[in-house]
């Protein structure tokens, strides 16, 4: 599996998936649109996700190939990917300000991993946690503002307790949306492995307890 970030939420996942046919597939998570300040890349995909319908989530359009497009809770199998919908807040007053958020997960490579979308919600409930229950590695928002706080995202980090955390949405040169800065997050996590893209397989995951976090160049 190879993991590639391009800014924002914005993640490619290339993944031979849980199928011996389905063969490489690619996943575009929350392709953002050009206002945000930063170039959306030209992406091809089999799936793409989408955690709420914010410009700076949903630019479908900007992915190519015929991906399904996947902005509903449920459960999905696509291409030998087992994917997970999770209704969430996109804040802290259940959906007030900012409406519903889509936690996605999925299975592939005998790994779970899980996207956070916009997630905004100071705790997640027990039914929420029921459905991550396993999670390998977590992609979560950080930047506050419009998401989780780096406290509030140390929490749902404690709550889920992945081996591996990737930081995301947050302060970025060129990005207009007022963000945190990841550093905020690093001092109640530990310090970051930094990476161009992350290359991984499940033997490669740490031991149970070892939180490991990957912060991406860009």
């Amino acid at each position: 599996m190879v993991i590639s970030w391009y800014g924002h939420s914005c993640f490619k996942i290339q993944t031979s998936g849980s199928s011996q046919t389905a063969g490489q597939v690619t996943i575009i998570t929350d392709p953002f649109a050009k206002e945000v300040g930063l170039v959306p890349p030209r992406l091809q995909a089999d799936i793409v996700t989408i955690s709420h319908q914010h410009y700076d989530h949903n630019n479908t359009a900007s992915v190519g190939g015929e991906p399904m497009v996947l902005n509903t809770p449920g459960e999905f199998e696509v291409k030998g990917i087992f994917i997970k919908g999770i209704s969430s807040f996109h804040d802290a007053q259940a959906g007030q300000e900012r409406g519903t958020n889509i936690i996605f997960t999925f299975k592939t490579e005998e790994m779970t991993l899980c996207h956070l979308g916009d997630l905004g919600q100071e705790k997640l409930t027990a039914e929420q946690l029921e459905g991550l229950n396993g999670v390998d590695v977590l992609f979560v928002p950080v930047g506050g503002k419009y998401t989780l706080d780096a406290a509030a995202a140390a929490l749902a980090v404690n709550q889920i307790e992945p081996k591996i955390v990737i930081p995301m949405h947050y302060k970025l040169k060129n990005l207009k949306i007022p963000l945190g800065s990841v550093d905020d997050f690093l001092k109640e996590v530990g310090a970051g492995e930094v990476v161009e893209k992350l290359v991984l397989k499940k033997k490669d995951l740490p031991a149970e307890e070892q939180l490991k976090v990957v912060v991406f160049k860009i």
